[in-house]
């Protein structure tokens, strides 16, 4: 499946989907072509966790199965998937027969993996248990109490990320609940906690927290957002580790969690926060 120029998306157009299972229903996006104006370090480690809270399809006798999907997308993929493409994707399961949920998945994880052009991770995970979930915030210290002056400039101000002073070397991780994009077809706002693991010498907490505040009107998808945050830190603060996590909640019954880091991490927590 060949990416397509985001003009031809069915992002912020009236879209009626399919009554019946179609895998061409979604729309890659060439990741080259989103990072193309963006000139900072790149993550060699990342990926992007989708969870699906609207995953249904009919079982061999024709009753309704409710689930939920998760999908992970390697960062290094190369292409990302139209967010809406992917819900009009999901909902042509919704009245399709399959006699096992193990098809179900084997179709995701096929469907998806060719779209995105590396291998996708797929678990369906049953809304009994998963009901039983409980939600907290990102593990971390909180930076967003800060008494500080904001100045809005209407677009990102990456310079006033730097290191604090005195610099001691530090390992912190920090959270903010204060992070907030744009989408860049509609407009619709994106909100986030945004979670950020340092080893380094200090960086300035309030110019983080400020530089998280300038990206209040900025028009990138989740994933872009994530990588330009990483890459504004690391240029300028130089951290031996650094990885950058956000959990945006949900539209359309999907939400879309990226991270990016310079070094493996042991485990990516999936607990979903309060907004989810």
């Amino acid at each position: 499946m060949q990416p397509s120029s985001l003009e031809h998306s069915p992002l912020g157009r009236k879209s009626t989907g399919s009554d019946h299972y179609d895998p061409a229903l979604l729309f890659p996006i060439a990741r080259t072509d989103t990072r193309a104006g963006l000139d900072l370090p790149q993550a060699p480690y990342g990926s992007d966790i989708w969870n699906a809270y609207e995953l249904s399809w009919l079982n061999a006798k024709g009753r309704p199965v409710v689930a939920m999907g998760r999908f992970t997308f390697p960062a290094g993929s190369p292409n990302l998937i139209e967010s809406k493409s992917f819900k009009l994707y999901l909902n042509s399961f919704n009245d399709e027969r399959f006699d096992y949920p193990e098809i179900v998945q084997q179709r995701l994880q096929t469907d998806l993996s060719r779209a995105s052009g590396k291998p996708v991770h797929v678990e369906i995970l049953s809304v009994r248990p998963a009901f039983e979930l409980s939600c907290a915030p990102l593990r971390g210290t909180c930076i967003d109490d800060q008494d500080i002056e904001f100045i809005s400039a209407g677009t990102p101000t990456p310079d006033t990320l730097a290191l604090s002073r005195p610099a001691p070397f530090v390992r912190e991780t920090l959270v903010s609940e204060l992070m907030k994009s744009n989408c860049p077809v509609t407009g619709q706002p994106d909100w986030a906690s945004l979670q950020i693991q340092y080893a380094g010498p200090r960086i300035d907490h309030a110019g983080l927290l400020r530089y998280i505040v300038s990206l209040r009107h900025h028009g990138e998808f989740h994933e872009l957002c994530v990588e330009k945050i990483y890459g504004e830190i690391m240029a300028r603060c130089a951290p031996e580790e650094l990885l950058v996590y956000a959990r945006y909640t949900r539209r359309g019954g999907l939400d879309i969690n990226p991270w990016r880091a310079n070094f493996q991490p042991k485990d990516i927590g999936q607990t979903r926060t309060l907004r989810q």
